[in-house]
């Protein structure tokens, strides 16, 4: 019986297409499974900016939204980003850190706060 399914399985592989066809059933549910297993993971959001350390409120899992005056276009950036607008302006870093505003304006972009991501 041995011989008989290293036969089946020699045969198998000699087969490209069914070989093929196993092995993209096999990569299919793998990534089917991966998927289910992802969208089980749930992250908590904060979207309270006084809830935030000066570390979360500036790190890669916050996220602000940036509108572009001119142009009146919107798109989204981190925090590290956001502080990279800041620039040397302390007195609004400040303001942002307390949490008494959640937004502030650069040359031609309104940036506000949208949420963090533990």
């Amino acid at each position: 019986m041995k011989d008989k399914t290293d036969k089946d399985i020699e045969q198998i592989l000699l087969n490209d297409e069914n070989y093929e066809k196993f092995l993209s059933e096999k990569i299919e549910n793998e990534f089917n499974s991966m998927l289910s297993d992802a969208g089980r993971v749930q992250h908590e959001k904060i979207t309270e900016i006084k809830k935030l350390s000066k570390s979360e409120l500036f790190s890669k899992r916050a996220t602000y939204v940036v509108i572009n005056k001119n142009s009146k276009t919107k798109s989204y950036i981190n925090g590290v980003q956001a502080e990279g607008f800041l620039g040397d302006r302390n007195a609004i870093r400040e303001k942002l850190l307390s949490g008494q505003t959640d937004s502030f304006v650069n040359d031609e972009y309104y940036i506000k706060f949208c949420s963090y991501e533990k």
